[in-house]
This record gives structure tokens, sequence and C-alpha cells, in this order.
């Protein structure tokens, strides 16, 4: 199905803004930390920050299409303690146990998908309780202590990088991110990534138009299972192995959403801008580290940044509903 011109989301939307406070916080980070006086110092910080871009970017697919996906956080976790204990150190089970990683990630979204559109359970409560499932899961699986180990070939893909004649080394890991997130413009320039959005704006509208909502909503869940795993993969590589290594992101990541000017409710916002937005929480805990702040303050800090955010877009909603109310009902079809 074609989606109609008026469901075009703009790539850029809502992106100036966080842009804006990311470029203040880059040149406050080369004043607060000597490794920021080179080019290596910010290519280390992408690196850094491509798990949580990868999330980022899977839950702008949930958001925008009008639901949230709470599971992502354990997911990771449950990936990467899967994976040491299959590879357990045998550069033979690399690649495989990373393809069952993908499949796993992807199963996950689907389940999501599948209870929140089938069973009509709210995806706050179908990913709350995937959450509790893995975490269930995964201390039956490790009984708290969490064993193997991850092989060279598996943990090149968050530590390791290419040497290129005129950008020098890049990692790997900014590598995945950059094309991820040219995939991901693609996709959002089509037609199915166009009608996704319009699910979130009103999916009224885009099932009177033709669209199946349920399936684009499971899509959705499905690449945010998906990139989940994918962060996994770069985390579990940079990180090591952990059975709290993705406690919290999945709060980190709908920040970084809400950051980049997503609306939450769906149907407003652009993947560019959420991108952008978990680069800039990454960037701010890197200069609160360097100033000696950690620990509780982030949290407070992200509980802010939500409230703050969630308040600026629900009063400048509420202006556009205003506007559409005197405007008149808006075409069923065209929306």
């Amino acid at each position: 199905m074609s989606a109609p011109t008026t469901w075009r989301p703009r790539l850029a939307e809502g992106a100036a803004p966080v842009l804006a406070v990311l470029a203040v916080l880059l040149v406050a980070l080369a004043f607060a930390g000597p490794a920021y006086s080179e080019a290596a110092g910010y290519l280390a910080l992408l690196k850094r920050a491509a798990p949580l871009v990868l999330l980022a970017v899977g839950q702008y697919f949930v958001v925008v299409s009008g639901g949230f996906d709470l599971s992502v956080g354990s997911l990771v976790t449950a990936e990467v303690v899967v994976a040491a204990r299959l590879v357990d150190g045998r550069e033979s089970a690399t690649g495989w146990v990373i393809a069952l990683l993908l499949g796993f990630g992807l199963l996950v979204g689907l389940v999501n998908g599948l209870v929140t559109t089938k069973l009509l359970v709210p995806s706050f409560i179908a990913t709350l309780g995937m959450l509790l499932v893995l975490d269930g899961a995964v201390f039956l699986w490790t009984g708290g202590a969490p064993r193997g180990a991850l092989s060279s070939s598996f943990r090149v893909f968050g530590r390791g990088g290419v040497d290129l004649p005129v950008l020098g080394h890049l990692p790997w890991s900014v590598a995945i991110l950059l094309a991820v997130l040219v995939a991901a413009v693609l996709f959002l320039r089509g037609g199915t990534g166009r009608t996704l959005v319009a699910v979130g704006d009103n999916e009224n509208a885009v099932r009177l138009a033709g669209g199946r909502v349920d399936r684009l909503k499971v899509l959705a869940f499905a690449l945010s299972g998906l990139l989940a795993a994918l962060a996994a993969i770069l985390l579990g590589g940079f990180a090591g192995v952990s059975a709290q290594v993705g406690s919290g992101l999945e709060f980190r990541a709908i920040t970084a959403v809400v950051l980049g000017g997503v609306v939450l409710g769906g149907g407003r916002g652009s993947v560019v801008a959420a991108a952008a937005g978990a680069l800039t929480l990454e960037a701010l805990f890197s200069l609160l580290n360097l100033l000696g702040v950690t620990g509780a303050p982030e949290s407070a800090i992200q509980g802010v940044i939500i409230i703050a955010a969630v308040a600026y877009a629900a009063r400048g909603g509420g202006r556009r509903l205003g506007s559409r109310l005197r405007a008149g009902p808006p075409d069923p079809v065209r929306g």
C-alpha cells in the first residue's frame, strides 16, 4: 500500500534542539577532559554510545507507532549471558551464536507485538511482563553468577575496528551504527515506514485507508527486539559479561527518544533526532563523570529530562490539537 503524502515523516523533525544541546556538550567535553582534545576522544564517545543509540532507534519505531518497549534492557542482559554460556570461549561457536542471538531478539519482539495486537494487552504491560520473564530466566540460567566467556572473535565487534586510508581507525561498532541509521532512514522514506509513523498519529485513518495496523505494530516491536540483540552483541564485546549489563537501558532508551523530541503516544518525531538524543545522553553522562558526578544523580537527571520533555511536547500537542479543532475534522483517508 502506498501511504498518502500527508503521512510522510520529516526525517529531521525535532532534531534542531537536541543537536544544539549535543554541540554544547561536545564543546564542554573538550574543556573538561584532555581526552577530547583530539578527534579520537569523540570517536571513543561514539563507540561507547553505539549500543544505546541502537536501542534508541529500536525504541523509536515502537514509540512513534504508539507503544512502549520496556523489555529491551532485560533482553540485552539475557543475550549477553546466553552468549557467554554457549560460546564459552570457543572461536568456532561465534558465528552460530550471533545468528541465534539475532533470531532470539527478533522472536522476543514478535511475541511482544503479538501479545499487544492479538491479546489486546497494552504495550506497557506486555513488555513489562516480558521484562520480568527475561529477568527470571536469566536468574534461573545463571543462579546470579554468569558462567562461560565470550570469544575474541565475538568481542571484536564491540572492541575492534578497521583501519581506513583517510579516516584512520574506525571501530566496528561505529560502522554498524552508521549502517543501521542509514537503513532506518531509507526504511522511513518508503511506504511502509511512512505508514508506520501514521499509525501513531491516527490509527483509525490508517485502517480506513487499508493499512494493516496490527502488522505494522508487530513490525515495530520486531525491529526493536532485533536492534536490542545487536546492541547486546556490541555491549558484550565492549563491557564483558555481567548479570546487570542491560540494567536500566530500557529507561535510557526511552529518555533518549523523548530527549530527541519524539512524542510519546506516537506520530511525531524523527529517527535522526532519537539517535541524537541517545548520543546527547551519553555525552552528558561522560561530562558528569569528568566532573565527578556519578551514581544517583544520573537517574535523577533522566527523570527530569523525561518529565520536562513530555511536558513540553504536551503543551505543543495541546496547541496543535486546538488548531485542528478550529480547522474541523480531518479527512479519514488523508488523515
